[in-house]
């Protein structure tokens, strides 16, 4: 059903849409690719072998590994993990991700932010937390549109917090977000590792875990998060479900290879639905616990979670794979090298949040994008530049982000809201001499169909 949009939000999304495009530094385009992945970096094309060496020698003292461990050691072991020794990001990474491809990504979603919190009363305070922030490009974008609707958010106090437990990145990040103002805690014990502010004077801190960000009203942002969380394997036999595990290949030492545990395993046993009717399920329990904090702060201190990424609504399978370069890569071959990532489970994401908050989604990308008036701020851009190649990547970036074949199918989004953000308003009881209008609910941008006529 078509809803058309409130005057308030009708008017906040044409503010944002009237800006030109920034011809200098506006359009960030990659090439297609299967996961939008790019050669990879010079110090990734030699295989670490202490990875391996680590690996195999934790199987052969403990025996094998679940799949969760396996991944949780390639991509954040403090020493020799994925995402913290490199960049993986950009033309000279691995992957490029949607922030990195058109501002328009990142405005849009700045737009969702502001309607929320609009929707929610117009809080005094608004913290925007990014899970996983990458570059810094879709924060740095959502600060844009926060400068240029700085009437609307008028007194209140906006911050940005981002959880990154990768040192690399976070420098990145603070390069791109703050210049060189920002600076590095004394210890690393305590919560705030790094601090700074944006040339607008916002201030920005640095987090390794959700749990140290401040309480507040929060709009928390997920993008390309959930995805790289480990995940456990599991198999359904005839002797019941078992875990797939990550084993030493007898026939090859320096090679692994997955196996299937003979028995039960504690994840096996407590992770796996008893209504399950898929034979092959993937479980990022990490991902269930994320959620059940996102959503106890978001009951308590007011706000909304979204989410976007690569996943499914509980139908698929074994989605678990690696990228290196532009092409698939074995997830078991020169571990360290490549980007693991699995398909997040939103059906699953859905269950642990619970009732005590309002769960929207998931819808494609495609579908969100054009319910937040990409189409329009497309046609602003493409009015205000005249230089044909710019115009040319405009083009390519739009297609790139909701072509169902690219990015527009498989990516989702999924939001979590306050359980008040749906609640109908309440009818005045008794008689009253004056007619007062109750005021409509804003409707969820992105989740819902709204007409900008």
């Amino acid at each position: 059903m078509r809803v058309f949009l409130g005057v308030k939000t009708q008017k906040l999304i044409s503010r944002v849409f009237v800006h030109p495009v920034n011809q200098s530094a506006a359009v960030r385009w990659g090439p297609p690719q299967t996961r939008l992945s790019c050669s990879s970096s010079p110090d990734l094309e030699k295989p670490p072998h202490s990875m391996l060496r680590h690996l195999t020698s934790k199987i052969k003292s403990t025996g094998p590994i679940s799949v969760a461990e396996y991944m949780r050691e390639v991509l954040t072991n403090p020493v020799t993990g994925y995402y913290v020794r490199n960049n993986m990001l950009g033309p000279d990474g691995d992957f490029i991700t949607s922030p990195e491809i058109s501002q328009i990504f990142g405005e849009l979603l700045g737009v969702w932010i502001i309607s929320e919190w609009m929707g929610a009363g117009r809080p005094k305070q608004l913290q925007l937390v990014e899970l996983g922030p990458g570059k810094g490009s879709l924060a740095s974008d959502i600060l844009r549109v926060f400068s240029q609707l700085q009437s609307v958010l008028g007194e209140a106090s906006v911050s940005l917090h981002l959880v990154e437990v990768s040192p690399t990145l976070s420098q990145l990040q603070a390069q791109n977000l703050t210049g060189n103002t920002s600076q590095e805690a004394d210890s690393e014990d305590e919560p705030v590792y790094r601090r700074g502010k944006t040339t607008a004077g916002l201030p920005v801190c640095w987090y390794r875990r959700l749990d140290d960000v401040p309480t507040g009203f929060s709009v928390f942002v997920a993008h390309e998060f959930f995805d790289a969380l480990p995940i456990h394997k599991f198999q359904r036999t005839e002797k019941g479900w078992r875990e797939v595990m990550v084993d030493i290949d007898p026939e090859k030492p320096d090679h692994l290879r997955f196996v299937v545990t003979p028995s039960p395993t504690l994840a096996s046993s407590t992770l796996v639905q008893a209504d399950e009717r898929r034979d092959h399920v993937e479980v990022c329990a990490e991902g269930g616990v994320i959620i059940q904090q996102l959503v106890r702060r978001i009951t308590e201190d007011g706000g909304a979670a979204l989410i976007a990424d690569y996943g499914h609504d509980g139908t698929k399978t074994d989605t678990f794979r690696a990228f290196k370069g532009h092409q698939l890569h074995d997830v078991l071959a020169s571990p360290g090298t490549a980007d693991l990532t699995a398909d997040v489970d939103f059906s699953y994401l859905r269950r642990m949040a619970g009732g005590g908050v309002a769960c929207m989604g998931p819808v494609t990308q495609r579908t969100f994008l054009k319910n937040m008036g990409i189409d329009t701020r497309l046609q602003v851009l493409l009015r205000n530049c005249t230089d044909p190649n710019t115009r040319k990547q405009l083009i390519s970036s739009y297609d790139m982000l909701t072509n169902r074949a690219k990015m527009g199918e498989r990516f989702l989004f999924f939001s979590v809201l306050h359980q008040s953000r749906l609640a109908k308003p309440k009818k005045q009881d008794g008689l009253s001499l004056e007619k007062k209008k109750i005021p409509a609910q804003l409707p969820v941008a992105g989740f819902t169909e709204l007409s900008f006529s």
